[in-house]
Parts: structure tokens; C-alpha cells; sequence
């Protein structure tokens, strides 16, 4: 499939806005959500190494993307990753029975309870079309105090994205997937409220009019 210049500046629009632009601080741990990208798992990682938290925690089992494409749970799998790079066995957490975003929240919740480990800060890790949809979810879901949170994602411009694993054609329409939901998901009670530009949403009617649906939902 041949896509246009109109079309990937269409897309490129829905792109920015899915980035919350969050400057990264210390924090007390890095939390990374599950998905097929590997990617993710090495930006936790790096900012482990970085001494950006004491703690780097990997959450997912096996979910929409994931199941049937790998054996070990994407926890596993990014773990794997992380020790690779050099981060301690000891330093890393694992919570391997997710399968969405928020039972990620809510399952790693329950093991930094069992571990005792207290959380202020967080940094979240998720791929860059899923900053925004994660900071809402997890503002809406995480069940303890109120911790502060700040979102970042592999730093990969949009047009470099696309790779062997994930064409341009289903990077736009995971994107379009995510932005419905950022729309829908607030009234159903799963995610905070984030307004949503006309210029982002007429981008998304556009890219939607093209036949780019395979992520939407039925509302």
C-alpha cells in the first residue's frame, strides 16, 4: 500500500499529539508496560542505567499483539532484554499476568505492595503512540496515594518507527485505535478526561474516511 504525503502528515499530526512531552526527573521506579515492541524494554533499561530509579518493573502477560507471537509473557521478554543490557537481576520486578493496560497498573500495584517498595514518582515507559492513553489510564487506575507521574517512550521520530515487526500502515492505524479510545474510554470509566484538538480529531476522521480501522473498537 502506497501512502501519501497528505496521508503521513495527517498521521504525523496524531502522532504529536499522543506525546505528552513530559522532562524526566528521579524518580523511585520505571515502569514499563507490555507490548510486541522490544524497543520499550530497551528505553527502560537505558534510563535504569542512567540512574533514573532503583527499581525497573515490566509489566504484561500475553496480550492482543503478543499472544500466539511469543512464548515467554512480554514481562519476561523484556526482562531479558533489560539483563542483556546489564541491568541487575536482583533490580528488576516482574508482573506477568496483565493482558491491558489497566490490569497493568493494577497488578503491579499489588506486587510493589507485596514488596514493599514505596513509590512518589513513577516513570512510565510505553511506546510513543501510547504516552498519552497510558498517563490517562494510569491516572484513573492506579488504586494507591496519589503518585506522580511522568511518561516517556523510545525516542524514534515517527517516520523511523515503522520497522520489520510493524508497517507504516499499522503504526497509523494502532494510532487511530488509541486516539478513539482516549475519546470513548473516560465515560466508561477507565481513563482520565484528555481534551482532543479539532485539528488532532479531523485528522483522525480523515485517516479513518481512508480505511485505516483495523484497531477501532465498536462503540
Amino acid at each position: 500500500m502506497s501512502i501519501s504525503s497528505e496521508t503521513l502528515q495527517l498521521a504525523q499530526r496524531i502522532w504529536d499529539y499522543h506525546h505528552v512531552n513530559h522532562e524526566l526527573q528521579p524518580a523511585d521506579c520505571i515502569m514499563v508496560l507490555g507490548s510486541h515492541d522490544l524497543r520499550v524494554a530497551e528505553r527502560g533499561a537505558e534510563l535504569w542505567l542512567q540512574d533514573y530509579a532503583p527499581w525497573l518493573l515490566f509489566a504484561g502477560g500475553l496480550g492482543r499483539l503478543t499472544l500466539g507471537l511469543w512464548q515467554e509473557t512480554e514481562a519476561e521478554k523484556f526482562a531479558q532484554v533489560a539483563r542483556q543490557m546489564g541491568v541487575p537481576a536482583e533490580k528488576i520486578l516482574t508482573e506477568s499476568r496483565s493482558t491491558n493496560t489497566g490490569e497493568n497498573v493494577a497488578l503491579s500495584y499489588q506486587l510493589l505492595q507485596q514488596q514493599q517498595i514505596k513509590v512518589n514518582r513513577f516513570i512510565l515507559v510505553q511506546k510513543p503512540y501510547m504516552e498519552r492513553r497510558t498517563l490517562a489510564t494510569f491516572e484513573k487506575q492506579w488504586p494507591g496515594p496519589k503518585t506522580e507521574i511522568l511518561v516517556t517512550s523510545p525516542q524514534i521520530d515517527f517516520n523511523n518507527y515503522p520497522n520489520q515487526d510493524v508497517s507504516m500502515e499499522e503504526v497509523i492505524s494502532i494510532m487511530l485505535g488509541d486516539l478513539q479510545r482516549i475519546q470513548i474510554y473516560p465515560e466508561k470509566g477507565f481513563q482520565t478526561y484528555q481534551a482532543i484538538p479539532s485539528e488532532v480529531w479531523e485528522a483522525y476522521e480523515k485517516l479513518v474516511a481512508q480505511g485505516f480501522t483495523s484497531h477501532l473498537i465498536s462503540e
